[in-house]
């Protein structure tokens, strides 16, 4: 592998790694790791309006409906009319909850695997890369003098 010095190049082929592993570990379940992690914000939300649903998942509007309609066509959510004609709400299905139980598991597996992996790094990780997420919301100046 090439090692460049791109900080975003490098975050990106982890990430695509992980994926991929997280990919293979659901792939019995008929999941992708983005699926399985938006049914479980689903759940975890109740049945969440798409506004409230985006801000948990970090989602865009459109992409999260692309994704939640790829779901309902797999019959693991179902999506409602919301408040409003503009909006719509989200739930999970008695198939998705099934799912859900069903894939957890291979899920534990895999976050296992890279805990094992990694070792006492993974608590560091996981706090880097969340600022590393906040990035996307800070006037890009203040960050440089951070």
């Amino acid at each position: 592998m090439d090692p460049l010095p791109c900080h975003c190049l490098n975050t990106r082929r982890a990430a695509q790694a992980l994926t991929s592993r997280y990919d293979e570990a659901l792939a019995p379940h008929g999941l992708k790791v983005t699926q399985y992690s938006l049914l479980c914000s689903v759940a975890r939300h109740g049945s969440p309006n798409l506004t409230r649903l985006a801000e948990a998942t970090g989602l865009d509007r459109s992409t999260l409906g692309r994704n939640l309609r790829g779901l309902e066509a797999l019959g693991l959510v179902a999506l409602a009319p919301g408040e409003d004609q503009r909006d719509r709400v989200a739930s999970v299905t008695a198939e998705g909850k099934a799912r859900i139980r069903a894939a957890t598991p291979a899920w534990k597996a895999a976050q296992a695997e890279v805990e094992v992996v990694l070792g006492a790094e993974v608590e560091r990780l996981t706090a880097l890369l969340r600022r590393v997420t906040a990035l996307a919301h800070a006037p890009a100046a203040q960050e440089v003098r951070s």
